[in-house]
């Protein structure tokens, strides 16, 4: 299922879910006029498909203290070393996504620390000393203003 496999009522049910992710079957069943079931047979196509993930809360990392969001470019040595040091990176909790671009940096990683002196030790202690890395490039975050879902074009 792709996303040009999507109807009129798959697109519905997608908004609404992004909207509210909690919203019980049953009333979002009544707000688009369709049965329970045809919702739950929706869902559970898109769950299969890979076009719905599993709902989760996102939690706000300043209210529990993380003061410092930043942003930082990963160099490697070599492009062989790539993969390891994902895996690496990976085991890091204060890395919150990791994704691979273009260019002279190989990596961004989205970091939250609780504070400047967290993050610089985050970076120097437990990024830079993977085997591989050869240098780093971090901007840090004042504030998101927006972040949202993907549009159903």
């Amino acid at each position: 299922m792709s996303k040009n496999q999507l109807d009129p009522i798959d697109i519905r049910i997608l908004n609404e879910l992004t909207s509210d992710a909690r919203i019980p079957f049953v009333k979002l069943s009544k707000k688009l006029k369709v049965s329970n079931t045809l919702i739950h047979q929706r869902i559970k196509k898109m769950k299969e498909a890979g076009i719905l993930k599993n709902a989760t809360f996102r939690l706000n990392p300043w209210k529990l203290g993380y003061q410092t969001s930043a942003y930082t470019q990963i160099m490697l040595a070599d492009a062989k070393h790539h993969r390891r040091v994902e895996k690496e990176l990976s085991k890091i909790p204060e890395i919150v996504e990791c994704v691979n671009i273009s260019g002279r940096y190989a990596i961004l990683v989205h970091i939250f620390s609780k504070n400047n002196r967290h993050l610089r030790d985050v970076i120097y202690e437990k990024i830079l000393a993977i085997e591989g890395v050869e240098g780093t490039n971090t901007t840090i975050s004042f504030e998101t203003a927006f972040s949202r879902n993907i549009p159903l074009i």
